[in-house]
């Protein structure tokens, strides 16, 4: 199944802003179940300077500075995607602590530890806790926590920022993808496995005529949690999804500062800019049997 995916993202100011240096985390991976076709990346103002680079997690990045003198600030990304639905599945019988094992690959570290935005606390690791009993297969146990938290917590934008902390939406009940990524990695990282945050798309309007999933007319985010055999398995609390087959994968990190879809630091004379956030997920390609998901809250 291939989609077209436009994301545009505007800064519209009063007074100029002088120059601008920015990193744009908007160029889909090549990863298992998924092959980029095309993408191309628009920025306005023309550039004085520009790269693509690679990141430590292997996620491809454009580097580009603003040298003029600008009101409105554009950057837009069109990618053709191609989602084959077609992921390897870990062992549904093995235990959860083969995952605590694996994670304690050195090479994982960025995957265990806590961070700025993935914290933890005695109440979220008893949260966690309630669906790790000793024993239990990790497969199942990350089922019951990722639906868990989609029953527990309601779909709320507007009510959190950027920044708001764990301890807060834990405590609130409420919040968007980027929380529930934050607050489930707490959660398992609490019980001693790796796991990383995921940033991407869902489908805008799926042709079924079946309702868009919670988080589709913005970038998305959701996590992955490695296996005792070495596989990562992709969970959306926001939507009650396990290995979703058709999300679009971006960028992978330790948390969402990590792979921001767009930041950077300007100079401007401290009048505040006006954002808008536009993404649109087409199907271009019909021939694919219709995926099935929960309705969001």
């Amino acid at each position: 199944m291939r989609f077209r995916v436009s994301h545009t993202t505007a800064y519209r100011s009063r007074l100029p802003v002088v120059m601008g240096y920015h990193l744009a985390y908007l160029t889909p991976r090549d990863c298992p179940g998924q092959r980029v076709r095309s993408h191309e990346l628009l920025v306005t103002p023309t550039p004085a300077d520009r790269a693509g680079h690679v990141d430590v997690f292997g996620n491809r990045f454009t580097y580009f500075c603003i040298e003029e003198p600008h009101v409105l600030f554009e950057v837009t990304a069109t990618s053709e995607v191609e989602v084959s639905g077609r992921r390897r599945f870990a062992d549904p019988q093995a235990d959860w602590h083969s995952g605590v094992e694996r994670a304690t690959d050195p090479l994982l570290a960025d995957f265990v530890a806590f961070s700025d935005f993935v914290t933890s606390s005695p109440s979220v690791r008893d949260y966690a806790a309630l669906s790790f009993p000793p024993g239990r297969p990790l497969l199942e146990a990350l089922e019951e926590l990722n639906r868990r938290i989609f029953d527990d917590f309601a779909y709320d934008p507007g009510w959190t920022t950027v920044s708001t902390p764990v301890e807060v939406v834990f405590a609130t009940r409420r919040g968007v993808c980027q929380d529930f990524a934050h607050l489930m990695l707490a959660c398992v990282r609490s019980m001693g496995l790796a796991g990383r945050y995921v940033s991407g798309y869902l489908e805008n309007r799926p042709p079924d005529g079946t309702d868009a999933l919670a988080g589709a007319d913005a970038s998305h985010a959701w996590v992955s949690v490695l296996s005792g055999d070495g596989i990562w398995i992709d969970l959306d609390p926001t939507n009650g999804l396990v290995e979703p087959a058709h999300h679009i994968t971006v960028a992978w990190g330790r948390e969402y500062s990590d792979v921001a879809p767009l930041r950077g630091v300007v100079t401007a004379p401290g009048d505040p800019a006006t954002l808008s956030v536009a993404v649109e997920v087409e199907r271009i390609d019909y021939r694919s049997p219709r995926r099935h998901h929960r309705n969001p809250r």
